[in-house]
C-alpha cells in the first residue's frame, strides 16, 4: 500500500495527516500555533517560520510514528494553508517576514493606495477578483515604508503552504488558489499580474514561479529528509488554498458545484470558469480554483462558527452538563431543543455578520434584535435555533449575489465542516436556499485535498477531477421543504432592512463594529 501525506497550515494549528490511496485517513498529528501581534504595530499578526517550522516538523514525525510507516512509505506530500498569509526570502531562500491571514497592519498603505491612485482598486479586481482589504500590496508597502532594511532584501514571495513546500523541497513557487489570494494575479491567465506591483512603486521581480495544483515540483531535499524522517524519494507535490482544495475534498471540482463550509467562518463557493467577470460592485470574491480553467466565486460569512461557540460558553452551562451525562455533544443537546421551536425562532433576529460587501467590509455592533422577556418564548433553545437559522440566511443572499453575476443556477449544495454535523442545520439550509443538501462522508476536507494533489504529482490520479469524483462519498442527504423555503424568504427580507439600520448605528459611532477591514 502507497500513502500520501498533507500537511494543513491553518490559522490556528498545523496538522500533518496521512491518508492511503483510497482516500481512508491513517493518522493525524497536530500542534495549535500562533500569531502575536507586533508590540507597537496595531492589528498585526505575524507568522513565526522558525518557531512553525519545528511545529511542522513535530506533526510530521508524529504523524509517521502512529501510523507506524517510515518516511519511505510516503510516495507523496503536498500541502495546503490559510490563503492571504506570506512569507517573504531573501536571495538565499531563507524566510525574511511572514504574516498570518487577517494581518490588518496595512490600514495607512490601504488608504493611500485608494486615494493616490483613483480607480485603482476596482481596476485590479477586474483583473483579480481580490480587493486590498487582505491583499499583498499594502503589506508589501507597509514593509517598505516601516522596515526598509527588510524589503531591500526581500528576492521572492510565496504563501504560507508554498513556505512549507520549500522548506521541504527548495523550490519557491506558488499555485493560482493560493497565489491568487495576493490580489497581484490574474484569473483568466492564472498567473502573477506583476503590473500591479509595477504601478504603486514595488518590485516586480520577485515572484516565483507558479504551478497547477498536483504539479511535481520535487523531491525531499536531504537537509529536509534529515529534520523530518521523509525519504529523499518522497515527491513534493504543489498544493493550494485551503478553501479550494477542501472544495476538492468535498467533490466540489466541475463548473456549477456548490459548497457551504461551515467551520468559524463560513464560506459559500460556487465553481465558474475562469473567464467569469468578477461583479462591477466588488460585492463578492472571485479565486482560481484547484482545477484548471475553473475560478470560484466566494461569500464569506464572519464568525458563524465562532458565534455559536461563544453562545454555548456563555450560556449553555446546563447544556454541557446534560451532554457529559448523556456522553454527547453539547451541540447535539442544543440542536434537540432547538428543534422543538418554531420556525422564525419567535421572530428574534441576530445581528452579527452581514452578507460579503467586499469592496467595503464591515459589520454592524454584534446583538440580538426582537428579544421578549417571556422565557417561554425567548430561551437558549430558540436563540440558538435563531442563530442555525441567520447563518445559513446569510448564505443564501450570498449565493444569490453569486448566481447574479455569474448567471449560474444553484439547486444542489455541498455541505461541510462542523455545522453539517446537526441535522437540524442541515435541514434549515436547505429549507433556507430551497436546494438538496447533500453531506460527504469524509470529515477533513481540505487534507483530503490536499492529499489529492499528491496522489496527482505522483501519478496515482490523473487530475485533480479524478482523484475527487474517485475518492469522495456521502453520507446524508436533505430535501427542501417549500412552505419553508418561502417563510424563509420573508424572514431574510426583515433581517436584511434589519441589519442595514444597525450598520447606520455604526456609521454615526453611536456602535462598534464587530470587524471592519483594513482601510473602511
Amino acid at each position: 500500500m502507497q500513502y500520501l501525506m498533507a500537511i494543513d497550515a491553518g490559522t490556528g494549528s498545523v496538522r500533518a495527516v496521512i491518508f492511503d490511496t483510497l482516500g481512508n485517513q491513517i493518522a493525524v498529528a497536530q500542534k495549535e500555533w500562533v500569531h502575536l501581534e507586533v508590540e507597537g504595530v496595531a492589528n498585526s499578526m505575524t507568522f513565526d517560520t522558525k518557531t512553525n517550522w519545528e511545529l511542522t516538523l513535530w506533526c510530521i514525525q508524529e504523524a509517521l510514528k502512529k501510523a507506524q510507516l517510515q518516511g519511505s512509505d510516503i510516495v507523496a506530500v503536498s500541502a495546503t494553508s490559510m490563503r492571504e498569509g506570506i512569507v517573504l526570502y531573501d536571495e538565499k531562500g531563507e524566510a525574511l517576514w511572514g504574516v498570518a491571514n487577517v494581518d490588518a497592519r496595512a490600514d495607512k498603505e490601504v488608504r493611500y493606495l485608494k486615494e493616490a491612485f483613483e480607480g485603482i482598486e476596482e481596476a485590479f479586481y477586474e483583473t483579480s477578483g481580490q480587493t486590498f482589504a487582505l491583499g499583498a500590496l499594502p503589506r508589501l508597502l507597509w514593509l517598505k515604508n516601516n522596515m526598509p532594511e527588510v524589503y531591500v532584501k526581500v528576492a521572492s514571495i510565496s504563501m504560507i503552504g508554498d513556505w512549507i513546500l520549500a522548506k521541504l523541497s527548495g523550490v519557491i513557487a506558488t499555485d493560482p488558489s493560493n497565489g491568487g489570494t495576493t490580489g497581484i494575479f490574474s484569473l483568466k491567465r492564472r498567473d502573477w499580474d506583476v503590473s500591479m506591483a509595477k504601478k504603486v512603486g514595488l518590485k516586480s521581480d520577485i515572484f516565483p514561479s507558479v504551478f497547477e495544483t498536483g504539479a511535481l515540483m520535487g523531491k525531499v531535499t536531504k537537509k529536509a529528509s534529515n529534520e523530518t524522517g521523509l525519504s529523499t524519494h518522497t515527491k513534493v507535490v504543489m498544493g493550494g488554498g485551503d478553501v479550494q482544495l477542501g472544495a476538492a475534498g468535498l467533490g466540489v471540482v466541475r463548473e456549477g458545484q456548490v459548497a457551504v463550509l461551515g467551520g468559524s467562518f463560513w464560506q459559500q463557493v460556487v465553481n465558474m470558469k475562469s473567464s467569469v467577470i468578477p461583479p462591477k460592485d466588488m460585492g463578492i470574491r472571485v479565486n482560481p480554483h484547484v482545477v484548471e480553467g475553473l475560478s470560484q466565486a466566494e461569500g464569506i460569512t464572519f464568525f458563524s462558527g465562532l458565534v455559536m461557540r461563544w453562545f454555548r460558553d456563555a450560556f449553555c452551562d446546563m447544556e454541557k452538563l446534560e451532554a457529559k451525562e448523556r456522553g454527547v455533544d453539547t451541540y447535539a443537546v442544543l440542536e434537540e431543543k432547538a428543534a422543538l421551536v418554531p420556525l422564525g425562532s419567535h421572530g428574534i433576529l441576530p445581528i452579527f455578520s452581514d452578507s460579503m460587501k467586499y469592496g467595503k467590509w464591515y459589520h454592524a455592533s454584534p446583538s440580538f434584535i426582537n428579544l421578549s422577556i417571556d422565557p417561554e418564548v425567548c430561551n437558549r433553545a430558540s436563540m440558538f435555533r435563531s442563530l442555525e437559522e441567520n447563518a445559513c440566511i446569510v448564505s443564501k443572499i450570498n449565493l444569490e449575489k453569486i448566481e447574479a453575476f455569474s448567471a449560474l443556477n444553484i439547486e444542489e449544495i455541498v455541505f461541510a465542516g462542523g455545522a453539517s454535523k446537526g441535522a437540524l442545520w442541515c435541514q434549515i439550509l436547505s429549507d433556507v436556499t430551497g436546494c438538496t443538501i447533500k453531506v460527504p462522508k469524509v470529515t477533513e476536507a481540505t487534507a483530503l485535498g490536499a492529499a489529492m494533489s499528491a496522489g496527482v504529482g505522483a501519478g496515482i490520479y490523473e487530475n485533480m477531477v479524478e482523484a475527487s469524483e474517485t475518492l469522495v462519498e456521502w453520507a446524508k442527504i436533505y430535501t427542501p421543504n417549500v412552505e419553508n423555503t418561502v417563510k424563509y424568504a420573508k424572514i431574510k427580507a426583515q433581517w436584511e432592512e434589519v441589519y442595514a439600520h444597525q450598520l447606520a448605528l455604526v456609521d454615526r459611532g453611536l456602535t462598534q463594529s464587530m470587524w471592519k477591514a483594513p482601510g473602511v
